[in-house]
């Protein structure tokens, strides 16, 4: 975590409890907090440890095979919770997180990366 700032914090939002308990366990860096939940729930996630707002999101969901209506709220959420000048940043397999996106975001990014295994969609939703 060397980029972020002394004073940044990258919160990590998984519903695996398997999983957060490993990071908790093998990451000590302070600025680094793992949190079991939902991304659905990002708004009061990131409120709950301090902040207004967030510089930027990351998200690996596989929007194509979440239950209907969890993506949409995911990225209205996200959206919401976004500083302005911030940024939604996707990697999938499919295109079907950037029509969630595009319902808020009016200027997305898009990229492609063909050395990852399986090649890997890319979207920047970038907040006005």
């Amino acid at each position: 975590m060397s980029g972020l700032p002394r004073d940044g914090q990258l919160i990590v939002i998984d519903t695996n409890p398997l999983y957060i308990d490993y990071l908790k366990a093998t990451i000590s860096d302070s600025r680094f907090v793992p949190v079991l939940g939902s991304a659905a729930d990002v708004e009061d996630i990131v409120r709950a440890h301090g902040h207004d707002h967030a510089d930027y999101v990351l998200s690996g969901l596989p929007f194509s095979t979440l239950p209907d209506g969890v993506g949409p709220a995911i990225a209205a959420a996200t959206h919401r919770v976004l500083r302005p000048g911030g940024a939604f940043l996707v990697y999938q397999f499919s295109a079907k997180a950037r029509d969630f996106m595009a319902r808020h975001f009016t200027h997305i990014d898009a990229g492609f990366e063909p050395l990852n295994v399986l090649p890997c969609k890319l979207f920047w939703g970038w907040k006005d």
